[in-house]
């Protein structure tokens, strides 16, 4: 392949496209991330430590799931590439598992919703889900090498998918209110989501392209004990899966927890919206942003600056809990300071992948995307249980009006402090990625060596 083609830069309108793919992809994410707990435990009235524990489960079999996805990815050869067609093959059944997750019978025994919400979430997640999800991620490391124009793409995706997850998360329960307030309000929702994630899955797929194609790597076939012994020997993919773990964790909690603080403390769950769509408002307009600083202070340290915002923003809130300005601008805050980890955390990823081949000579992809993603499932699945158990634990009846004293506090404890506890562990990692800096070298030295035909 011609260095002009790999190191080609992206034109708006395909980063733009790009995008919209992340949007489509967070209709599940975001209901699944925030709503769907609420769902199941105030409209269904299923008990939060059983929701917790199916999410939990759910997630071991999804971070599995992802690993042998990333096997296929790297195995797959069609015109279009090797990650590119799966977001077409995936599209249709992406819109109708997930309108499944809501058809759960709700005057049906305990073990047989336990059992619809089981298989349909695995469904959605393990099966539909991981097979869209990681190849589109892959395609971060496969539209582009030039590390500039990479940043700038992964930005605006991140930009499109949180209005994705907004568009879900802030409308949902007003379009859920505006036709009934009942499970068949929701499910008329989800189809109309549904429908939306579709066609912009569509449109993404016929508006991108791979370009990133090691011409040695399609004659050496790798056995599954190098690719995981290459893979084990990156540290940097190691930080990565942390990075994004941690990420989707806090995430999780915050969109999750939430919900229940605004029902609960402030008393009036329609209250949710404005305050989730300010965090995440402000952090789609400071993603776009942080292109323009990743060449002068390298991802890594914009990183490290934001996640010390989040903890100021968490020390605001406490300031004053009962008060709706204060949690609006503890809001913005926090989503001006995870803007930075959301722009740049999958373009690491992508650096990891020239990273690891430099290292082994082993290039994995789809791989190290899988493998890194299995951090985000796991963290998301932790996340979910986490707060179904604490929840459970004090008390939480989703179908009463009023919460014991103990599981307001529990709701107020997690809201508040959550963040800074994950936020401490994002910075630790931070400190432990130096990839930035060693990153130029290890392009040139791979340019060289694809000059030569080896990887």
């Amino acid at each position: 392949m011609q260095r002009s083609r790999e190191d080609h830069v992206v034109s708006l309108r395909e980063k733009i496209c790009y995008g919209l793919g992340d949007s489509a992809c967070n209709v599940v994410y975001g209901l699944c991330s925030t709503l769907l707990t609420f769902f199941y435990t105030d409209y269904v009235g299923v008990s939060a430590a059983l929701v917790g524990i199916i999410f939990l489960i759910t997630r071991v079999f999804d971070g599995v799931s992802d690993i042998i996805m990333g096997f296929i990815t790297d195995r797959t050869k069609s015109k279009y590439g090797k990650a590119r067609p799966w977001i077409l093959w995936m599209a249709v059944p992406y819109a109708v598992t997930f309108v499944l997750l809501f058809l759960i019978p709700a005057n049906a025994p305990v073990m047989v919703q336990a059992v619809y919400i089981f298989v349909t979430y695995n469904l959605v997640n393990t099966v539909v889900y991981t097979a869209l999800n990681l190849p589109y991620s892959t395609m971060a490391s496969l539209i582009t090498r030039d590390q500039k124009s990479r940043t700038s793409t992964q930005a605006i995706r991140i930009f499109c998918g949180p209005m994705g997850k907004m568009v879900v998360t802030v409308s949902t329960i007003p379009l859920v209110q505006a036709f009934g307030n009942t499970q068949q309000s929701w499910i008329i929702v989800s189809i109309i989501f549904a429908v939306i994630a579709l066609v912009l899955l569509l449109v993404c797929f016929f508006n991108i392209e791979e370009r990133v194609v090691i011409e040695a790597a399609k004659t050496e076939k790798v056995s599954v004990g190098r690719s995981l012994k290459a893979l084990f020997s990156n540290q940097y993919w190691a930080i990565c899966l942390g990075l994004w773990g941690f990420m989707v964790m806090m995430s999780t909690v915050t969109g999750t927890i939430e919900t229940y603080y605004c029902k609960y403390i402030l008393g009036n769950e329609a209250l949710y919206s404005p305050i989730y769509a300010a965090e995440l408002i402000a952090q789609s307009i400071v993603v776009l942003i942080v292109p323009q600083f990743v060449l002068r202070f390298g991802k890594r340290n914009l990183t490290l600056a934001g996640i010390l915002l989040v903890i100021v923003a968490q020390f605001v809130w406490m300031s004053n809990p009962m008060s709706v300005t204060v949690a609006m601008v503890s809001a913005v805050l926090r989503g001006i300071g995870v803007a930075p980890l959301w722009a740049c955390v999958f373009p690491m990823i992508a650096d990891c992948a020239e990273f690891g081949q430099w290292k082994t000579h082993v290039r994995q992809d789809g791989m190290i995307f899988s493998a890194a993603s299995v951090g985000s499932k796991l963290g998301g699945g932790l996340a979910s249980a986490g707060i179904g158990l604490l929840m459970d634990s004090v008390g939480y009846d989703g179908l009463a009006a009023v919460q014991n004293a103990d599981a307001m506090a529990m709701i107020k404890a997690i809201c508040m402090y959550a963040p800074i506890i994950f936020s401490v562990i994002i910075v630790i990692l931070c400190l432990l990625y130096k990839l930035d800096k060693l990153y130029p070298q290890v392009i040139a030295d791979l340019k060289k060596r694809d000059e030569q035909g080896i990887l």
